[in-house]
């Protein structure tokens, strides 16, 4: 897998680590010019193929990040879609599966690839992870096969690994290793030779047009069971004003309290139509309801299963979903199929 006729890749810049400089006075970390980015990687200069660059105009921590701005690069990449190859987003690595998530959603019949990477140590430190991180998230963007692009989905990549954006989880906040993908291999992996995994690569070939979907919903909510979850706040939860979807992070396999409140709380709310979506709380694994007492009854007031989701994908995809404006009838089927390879 060569690269021909010099792809051409779109860097965007959203903020995060990897473009932070310490302020000398403060030694608190900020956004530096992102234009002299590329004069810190001379090595960008070998890659076989040409480099634009474009940066938020207000760079933000990932912390700050929101819909809007999923808005915003969705845009940006839509603006550019048919001008370059491949598009590489920097991004803070807090909430970079969220975001990788969302996007893979409001891109519909995607054939470009679409990296985000970002790093744990700012470019300008020794030791930094940076420099890897962007020079290979750019090497897999201008991947290319009888002159067709190889990803063709929203992908994440760190430390070595390129995984599917939508599968992925943040797992620790100091070593390089950040992120993990649970239920899904890596697309491919970084060694002496980058070596992209057929098998998980997604082959969905398509002709249709690309479709960006830009409408999403806020009115949504992550709920985590706990031990003494009692009636009055669960109530509150599902009382809160406009809440339109709720996505539930119960036990194990998708188990929850048996107890007549908790299921009669849930029932009512799903009644009034608000989508309750069970996943798990595990890092791993499937929410199988009905393989246990405690979640048969969920089942039964109809509870939608997230299957094996992350709990950013899920909230993405309740996000995105109520922003289709989707009938109530097909809601959970359309939930708990997979629209862009999110689950099995």
């Amino acid at each position: 897998m060569g690269m021909q006729n010099n792809p051409k890749i779109l860097l965007l810049y959203t903020g995060g680590t990897i473009g932070m400089m310490k302020d000398f006075e403060t030694g608190a970390l900020k956004a530096f010019n992102f234009k002299k980015l590329l004069q810190r990687i001379p090595e960008l200069k070998q890659l076989d193929c040409s480099i634009e660059t474009l940066s938020f105009v207000n760079p933000i921590d990932s912390s700050n990040m929101n819909p809007e701005r999923w808005v915003e690069m969705a845009e940006i990449i839509e603006q550019n879609y048919t001008h370059f190859d491949g598009f590489v987003i920097l991004h803070g690595s807090d909430t970079m599966s969220y975001s990788a998530s969302a996007l893979s959603f409001m891109f519909e019949n995607l054939n470009k690839p679409i990296v985000l990477t970002g790093s744990q140590l700012p470019i300008g430190d020794l030791r930094t992870d940076a420099k890897e991180n962007l020079i290979t998230a750019i090497q897999i963007a201008s991947l290319q096969h009888k002159g067709k692009p190889v990803i063709r989905e929203v992908c994440l990549y760190f430390e070595y690994k390129l995984y599917r954006g939508n599968r992925t989880t943040k797992i620790n906040a100091e070593h390089f290793n950040a992120f993990s993908s649970p239920n899904f291999p890596p697309l491919a992996e970084s060694g002496v030779h980058l070596k992209v995994n057929p098998e998980a690569v997604s082959s969905v070939k398509t002709v249709k047009k690309l479709q960006v979907h830009k409408e999403l919903s806020s009115d949504v909510a992550i709920l985590k069971m706990f031990p003494g979850l009692n009636a009055s706040i669960l109530t509150a939860w599902l009382n809160i004003p406009n809440l339109k979807g709720i996505v539930l992070e119960t036990y194990g396999s998708g188990n929850a309290p048996t107890e007549l409140w908790f299921i009669n709380a849930l029932k009512k709310a799903i009644k009034s139509g608000i989508y309750v979506i069970n996943v798990t709380q595990c890092s791993g694994g499937s929410v199988n309801m009905g393989q246990y007492e405690t979640s048969t009854t969920l089942k039964k007031i109809g509870v939608i299963s997230g299957k094996d989701i992350t709990t950013e994908a899920a909230i993405a995809k309740l996000m995105y979903l109520l922003g289709q404006n989707i009938s109530p009838k097909v809601f959970k089927t359309i939930f708990e199929t997979s629209l862009r390879g999110e689950l099995s």
